[in-house]
C-alpha cells in the first residue's frame, strides 16, 4: 500500500511539473531572424568584402610579380632561392589576410548577436531563433534587426 501511495505521489509531481511547464511555455515570447538576410545587409559585412577583394588583388599583383622576377634569373640555384623566397613570402601575406579576416569576422558576428539581442530585449521577446530552424510561429523580426545592423 506504501509502495502505491508513494507511486502515485511520484505521478502527482510529474503531472504538476508538466502542467507548469506547459503554463510557462505559453507566456514565452518568440522571435525569429533571418542571419543570412541579417549578415547580407550588414554595412560592416560590405566593407569586410571589399577590403578582402582589395587584399586579394594585392596578392595577384605580388604573384605576377614574383613570376616575372624569377623568369628573368637565368642561374637555376638562384631562380630556386628566389621561388621559395616569393612562396613563403606569399604564404605569410596569405596567412595574415586569413587571420586577420577571421578575427573582424568574428567581431561582426558579435555585434550582429549582440544588436539582435538588444533589439529582442527591448521588444520583450524571451527567446530568438533562426528562422533555418523554425517551421512555424514567432515574429519575424528580420526587417527591424536589418534596420539596426545598417
Amino acid at each position: 500500500m506504501k509502495r502505491n501511495l508513494g507511486l502515485f505521489a511520484f505521478t502527482l509531481a510529474i503531472l504538476g511539473a508538466l502542467t507548469l511547464n506547459t503554463v510557462q511555455a505559453a507566456e514565452v515570447s518568440v522571435a525569429v531572424v533571418d542571419v543570412p538576410q541579417i549578415v547580407n545587409a550588414s554595412a560592416q559585412v560590405q566593407a569586410l568584402k571589399k577590403e578582402q577583394q582589395a587584399k586579394a588583388d594585392e596578392i595577384v599583383k605580388f604573384i605576377e610579380k614574383a613570376r616575372k622576377d624569377v623568369a628573368s634569373i637565368s642561374d637555376a640555384n638562384k631562380k630556386k632561392a628566389a621561388e621559395e623566397k616569393y612562396t613563403k613570402e606569399l604564404q605569410a601575406k596569405k596567412e595574415k589576410m586569413d587571420k586577420d579576416y577571421a578575427e573582424k569576422l568574428k567581431a561582426i558576428d558579435a555585434s550582429i548577436s549582440q544588436q539582435i539581442e538588444t533589439h529582442a530585449k527591448a521588444q520583450g521577446y524571451d527567446v530568438v531563433l533562426s528562422k533555418g530552424i523554425v517551421l512555424f510561429g514567432g515574429k519575424d523580426i528580420t526587417e527591424d534587426i536589418k534596420k539596426v545592423v545598417k
